[in-house]
Order: C-alpha cells, then structure tokens, then sequence
C-alpha cells in the first residue's frame, strides 16, 4: 500500500515537472516566433531549433553536438553568430523525437555556466552556403610560420618579471603588457624618438624568424623595432592605424600562446574578422597597413570557424554571416610586431590618412561634425546607437568601477518592498541595486551586453534587452525601477513609449520609481553635488543618473561615418559655446555646469586624466580590494527562483532572449555623486576613432566619448507620466539633481 501511494507521488511530481517544461517550451516557441520569425511545428520532424543553445548564450558547438549525439546521429548542426538558439537535423525522425522528449529542459554545463534547454520542431532548415570575404588589400596571414620549439624559444626570450625596465621600455598598461626593443613608442605624441635608440635591440632568438621573412618577401630588409605586447584573456586593443611617419610600409606581427580575432575596418564601413591561429604571421603592406584600422574587441570568447575554412588565401570567412562557427576561449597571447623605423616622410598613396600629407595625427584627430536632433523615429534610433548605446559598451568596465555605492533614496524604495516580491531593474546596469534587498526576487536588464555580464559575473541575474520591449510577462512585477536611462531616448514619444513599457511590467497595484537627469541643477537655492564637486582634481565624468539602459535595437547603419563619428567626438566642439540647438545640432555640454539646452552631448573621459593612467599599476592593489569589498556588499543575489516567476530563463545569459535587444545610461566618476550611470555589442564593443587611437605597440590616448541625454525640466516628468493611462504619480522629488517620480499602477489595470 505505502509503495503505491509513492508511486503515486512520484507520477504526480513528474507530471508537475512534465508540465512546467512545456510551459517554457511553448514560452520559447512564442519568443521564437516574436523575435525572431521562427515558426515551430506541431508534429514531429527530423528538425529542431534548440532555445537556449547557441553561440549567444556562451553555448560552443562542441559541448551542444555532443549532449544532441547522444540521441542519434546529427545530419546538420547550424549555429548562427550571437544568436542564442541553434538549429539541428538528425539522420531519421526516430532521434529527433528522443532528443525532444529527454532534451527538453535538461541543463547543459558550459565552463562555469550552464543553461537550460528547450527543443521545438521545425519543418526546414535553411543551410545558407558558407561565404568568404576579400582581405583587405595587402594583408598576408600564414598559419604555422613558427614551430613550436621557435614558439617557446621567443616566449622565454622575453623578460617580464621586471617592473620597471628602461632597457626594454617595459610598461604595465591598463588592458595589456607592453615591452619596446630597439626603439621606445611614446605615449604622448604617438611616435617614436628616432635620435634615441634603446639599450636593447632585438632579441637574437628573433633574428631566423626575420630572415626566413626578408627570404619569403615579407620585409626588404631586417626590422629594427619590436614591440611585445601580451593580453590577458578578455584584453584587447582599440582600432587604430599605425603612424605613417613612424615607421615604413611593411608591419608583421606574429601571435604566439593563442589564437585571437582581429577586426580590420576600412573608412566606408567595410568590417573583415580575421582569425589569428597561434604560431601565424600577419603581414600588413599597402592599403591594409595605411588605411584600414585594426584592433582586437575585448572578451572571453571568439566566435571562430568550427573547422579549417577551405577559402582561397586571400579571402577570409565572413565571420558574420556563417552558420559553421563555434566558441573559442581566448588564453594568454603574446605578439611579437615588426618594424622598420622611418626617417623620411611618408609618401603613401593614402594622404588623407597620412600624417606626413597633411592629415591630422592620432594626437589630433579632426573633430567630425555633431550629430543633429532626430526628426523621425528612425533617425532617433540610430542617434541612440551610436551615442548611447555604442558608448556604454565601450566604457562598461571603467564605469562599472566607478558605481559601486547605491543611492539612499533608491535603496528606501528597494527596502520597502515586502519579502517575495518581485522587482526589475529596467536598465540595471553593473547591477548595483539588484542586491540591496535580498529579501525580493530581483531581474535585471539593460541595453549593453558589457554590463550584464559584469552582472553575471557578480552573481546576478540580469539580461540584455531594450527598455521599449523588456520581453518579461505582462503584469508580473511588483515593482519597478528606471535609474538614469529615460533620458537617453531622444523624442518624446520613445520617452513615453519606456515609461508604458514599466506600467506593463507592473502588476495592478505595483509601483515603479523613475529618476532622470534634472535641468535644474540648483533646486531650492541648494546647488547639486554635479555641480558643488566643480573643482575637483579629475572632474571629466559627470552625469545624472546611474544605471542606464536605453533606447530601440535598431543596428547601426551602413555608412562611412561609422569609424570617424561613432560615439567618439574630440573637444574642438568648443563646449564653453553650449547654447540652445542651433539648426538642429547638438551641443557638447562643458562638464560640471548648469545645463544652457534640455538636449545636449556629455563628454565621458575613458581615463580621468594622464595622472590616472599613470598611477594605475600602483593603484591596482586598493581597487583589488575595493572589488573585493563591493563583492562582499553585492553578495545577495537572486535565486533562479526569481527567474521562474517571471518565465524567463535561468542563467548568466540572458537565455534565447539574450540576443534580442539591449541600453546604457549616465556616470560620473564617484566624486561626483551623480545619480548612477554607466558605461555601455556586438562584437565591436571598443570602437572608437581611429584616428584617435594608437598602434598595438602603445597605449591608447585618452579617449572622449559622448553620450547623448535630454535632461529634464520641472514638472515634466509628471506630465510624460500623466499621459499613460491606468497609472499615477505617487510623489515626486529632486534628488541630487535628478528629477524623480514613484508610480502606481491602478487595481483595475
């Protein structure tokens, strides 16, 4: 008797179990469908799309094809870059039907992440012909070019446990190691003193490897400039093009210890991903060498060929398009780069990127012209591209390491909320709200994909999504918050359009609280603390609000002006000449002074200053345990519980919403005291001016970017609130500088 009514219970428990899995499962299929245009089918086939399981969700191929083989014989197995599903076919409908019936919300371990998935069928798979793009005119790769004997004798030939090495001008930069032989690249003017040659030449362990390449035509003759550059996994370099007057035509570069993705740009908007293989040779001449930029994105994780590519030499994969890719894990790469030093003007066939011709140096690049308001929704989405959400991607790190301390007023709304409920930070940033009460199941989301994985790797559930369309269930919070991401959308209707978003979030009765940058920056003769810290020793980083998370998910477009103008614009805009739009430009705001127009362009110094740069090896012990403490604070974090309540995917990934939509918003350095911004990607997450960035063999200058807001007058808040039905403001108050509203959801709604 007692064994059958256990088994009873366990039928009953598994058809619980049964059931929730095809919740999600039909919740996925919905997702697909919405998002995406993939139409699931209601009988089984030989073909299923795998929610969950793709490249997007830090899922590799390796690790999916081997949990799908188990079921059968996988004919096709196609994993589209950053999107989080993947498409599989198997060799009969029998293996199909195992893998749906005992793959269906199994979790699949990935490194230290794991996901849950769930399998759909589909009628057809497209398999698109794998396409291979032309490499930019005079770059060479050759794979192999070292053995792994010469790979190890020119690893051991390089000395860094020095901290201090004049001989070999050895710096510790903030993003990587650099080491100079031969001669030094200075940091301040972007060349090198020719007069001045250091102690150390090249290594002699270098010298077979440069003349088998002066024996194969790779040089002219023997280089007399090394720079030694290793990147930790996650570190990369800006794009920039070496100076032209630096050094002549020919640059090699080997990668040794790992493989790499190195993305070169051309001036009209041309992007080449080129996979560097451990122990290869890149040869750049010609237009590859004075015209495109190249740099190296910052991650984890490469999106690379799953096998060799068998494209002719001269093309390349196209790394955006192809369905044949998996994930590579970046390790320690060390670059050896050759050059040869110029001691004559540079007489290239590209003068309008030639210093030696007149063009504008790296120092001194030529400010682009400012963008202009938006008269279309289109236009609006692609401003907020490109000055928002670009921006944070960008930045995301140095922002996220200045936002460590929550605002009281935000925690008080955060501490009120009764034990069990449910909160989403709408635009959460690093996360540093999710965790102050750890008694309610926090969710958060935001526009940059840099700063939710700063979120997951603190422990916190977060995703990227756009504020306009936080695909979350329809009254499923019980409270809401928008810290500093309002204001980066730049019409009224979008600014309308994300305060209906919260609404819908809500459930009747829930309350949401919404802080924007104020116009008013002196509020009952009390002037803000933006403005009171106008003094201090490093006041580039100033705005309102913290946490951002902006705007639509349009791409950005097309168009040549997409390396000079995106997101990076020099202070020759004269800011101390900020005055109402003047026909139709925005003006760039002089920090730390009241505001002369509601729409307006903040300067974001990536560095506070050369002193900052240079004292940041010394630094790096405090900020160690500053982090260690923040992590301390921020250490409650959300079950997957609060995941659950809201039919969202367990996770650091966002799960197969990830790759959906995404926004930034404002920050200041902590000095200010600025209401919390942040920082913001596709894979270009560090585009910057090319112009305004250095060689891999020195450090980038102090890069500006600018992010766009419109900063609030009195009362207009509560008027943009006021329009959306079935909702009220609560209370209203300036804090800090910061208009801000508390919001309640009607009972009837």
């Amino acid at each position: 008797m007692e064994a059958s009514v256990g088994n009873n219970m366990e039928a009953v428990r598994r058809s619980k179990e049964d059931r929730k899995v095809l919740r999600k499962q039909l919740k996925a299929s919905h997702t697909l469908l919405k998002h995406e245009g993939i139409s699931t089918a209601p009988q089984p086939t030989k073909s299923l799309v795998v929610a969950n399981g793709g490249l997007g969700n830090g899922v590799s191929r390796e690790e999916l094809s081997a949990a799908l083989s188990e079921m059968g014989e996988v004919e096709t197995l196609i994993m589209h870059p950053h999107k989080p599903y993947a498409f599989v076919t198997y060799r009969s409908e029998e293996s199909a039907r195992k893998a749906h019936t005992h793959l269906n919300g199994e979790k699949l371990q990935c490194g230290e992440n794991s996901v849950t998935l769930y399998l759909s069928y589909v009628d057809s798979v497209t398999c698109e012909e794998e396409v291979s793009v032309p490499l930019p005119d005079g770059l060479v790769l050759v794979e192999d070019f070292v053995s792994l004997e010469e790979e190890a004798l020119l690893l051991a030939a390089v000395d860094w446990s020095s901290t201090n090495d004049d001989v070999t001008a050895q710096k510790a930069l903030k993003h990587r190691r650099v080491k100079h032989y031969g001669f030094e690249f200075r940091y301040d003017n972007n060349n090198v003193d020719k007069d001045k040659p250091l102690a150390a030449g090249i290594p002699q362990e270098c010298l077979p490897v440069l003349e088998r390449c002066v024996k194969n035509k790779h040089f002219d003759i023997l280089p007399d400039q090394l720079t030694v550059n290793q990147y930790e996994s996650g570190q990369g370099i800006p794009p920039h093009v070496d100076t032209h007057s630096a050094f002549e035509d020919a640059i090699l570069s080997l990668s040794l210890g790992a493989k790499t993705v190195m993305e070169f740009r051309h001036p009209d908007g041309r992007l080449v991903a080129v996979v560097l293989p451990e122990r290869s040779l890149l040869v750049m001449k010609g237009e590859s060498r004075y015209l495109w930029t190249h740099g190296i994105t910052p991650r984890k994780f490469d999106m690379v060929p799953a096998c060799d590519p068998q494209s002719p030499a001269h093309t390349t994969p196209d790394l955006s398009t192809c369905s044949n890719l998996t994930l590579s894990k970046r390790d320690t790469r060390t670059s050896f780069t050759f050059r040869k030093i110029r001691h004559e003007p540079c007489g290239c066939a590209f003068p309008s990127a030639c210093d030696s011709q007149g063009a504008p140096s790296a120092s001194s690049p030529p400010p682009p012209p400012p963008p202009s308001l938006p008269c279309c929704h289109a236009d609006a989405a692609l401003l907020e591209e490109e000055y928002v959400h670009r921006v944070y991607d960008a930045i995301a790190s140095h922002f996220s390491s200045t936002r460590h301390s929550p605002w009281p007023r935000v925690c008080h709304f955060l501490s009120s909320l009764p034990a069990g409920s449910v909160l989403a930070d709408v635009g959460c940033g690093n996360g540093k709200y999710l965790g102050v009460n750890p008694e309610v199941a926090a969710v958060g989301c935001d526009r940059s994909g840099a700063l939710v994985h700063i979120c997951a790797e603190r422990g916190f559930q977060a995703f990227v999504s756009d504020a306009l369309s936080v695909p979350l269930r329809t009254a499923s919070c019980d409270a809401c918050i928008s810290i500093a991401v309002i204001h980066h959308f730049s019409t009224q209707e979008r600014r309308l359009a994300a305060v209906r978003e919260l609404v819908r979030l809500l459930k009747p009765g829930g309350r949401a609280l919404i802080y924007v940058w104020a116009f008013e920056q002196e509020y009952n003769k009390q002037r803000s603390k933006y403005l009171k810290d106008q003094n201090k020793e490093h006041p580039e980083n100033h705005s309102a609000t913290e946490n951002t998370q902006t705007t639509g998910g349009s791409q950005e477009p097309h168009r040549p002006s997409s390396i000079h103008t995106s997101i990076h614009l020099e202070d020759n805009y004269r800011p101390e000449e900020n005055i109402d739009v003047a026909d139709g430009k925005l003006s760039v705001h002089t920090n730390r002074t009241a505001f002369n127009t509601q729409d307006l362009l903040v300067p974001w110094h990536l560095k506070e200053g050369k002193k900052r740069a240079e004292e940041e090896t010394k630094e790096g012990g405090k900020k160690d345990k500053r982090k260690d403490k923040s992590k301390k604070t921020s250490g409650n974090t959300c079950g997957s519980s609060s995941i659950a309540k809201l039919n969202c995917n367990p996770g650091p990934s966002p799960g197969f919403l990830s790759d959906m939509c995404s926004g930034s918003g404002p920050d200041t350095s902590d000095a200010t005291h600025s209401p919390d911004s942040k920082p913001g990607a596709s894979g270009d997450t560090s585009q910057t001016s090319s112009s305004a960035l250095k060689s891999e063999s020195e450090s980038s200058p102090v890069p500006v970017f600018h992010r766009y807001y419109h900063v609030f007058h009195q009362g207009e808040l509560e008027r943009l609130c006021g329009q959306e039905a079935g909702v009220k403001v609560q209370s209203s108050y300036h804090d800090q500088g910061n208009w801000c509203v508390i919001l309640v959801k009607d009972l009837g709604r």
